[in-house]
């Protein structure tokens, strides 16, 4: 297995933040729609509005961003960040002044 595979520099993290309209009940569709599609292709929420992936490696960080906007919904806005797993490490997470631990990275299993 190659050591470079586990690099926290190669491992990538891609982070949708949205602020979709919901005044009527077809933005309210294509709002849920978007959600739904994030959760379904394995974003988790981080905060609200804010969506989180973990990928192995930045080709596989690149096809759930071609997801991402194949599914963008008419109105609103949409931002696609994609960041390495040493800078996620990096941030720091407040709920009212107390101090959290970011969310647990995960582990790529290789089967051969």
């Amino acid at each position: 297995m190659n050591a470079e595979r586990f690099n926290a520099y190669r491992i990538m993290w891609v982070l949708v933040l949205y602020d979709l309209p919901t005044e009527t009940k077809a933005n309210m569709k294509d709002a849920n729609r978007f959600r739904k599609f994030l959760l379904d292709d394995g974003f988790t929420l981080f905060q609200f509005s804010m969506y989180v992936r973990h990928c192995p490696s930045r080709e596989n960080a690149e096809v759930h961003i071609k997801r991402v906007k194949f599914m963008l919904p008419k109105a609103g806005k949409v931002a696609i960040m994609c960041i390495t797993d040493k800078q996620f490490g990096d941030i720091e997470i407040f709920f009212a002044r107390n101090k959290e631990e970011p969310p647990p990275t995960f582990q790529q299993l290789e089967l051969f």
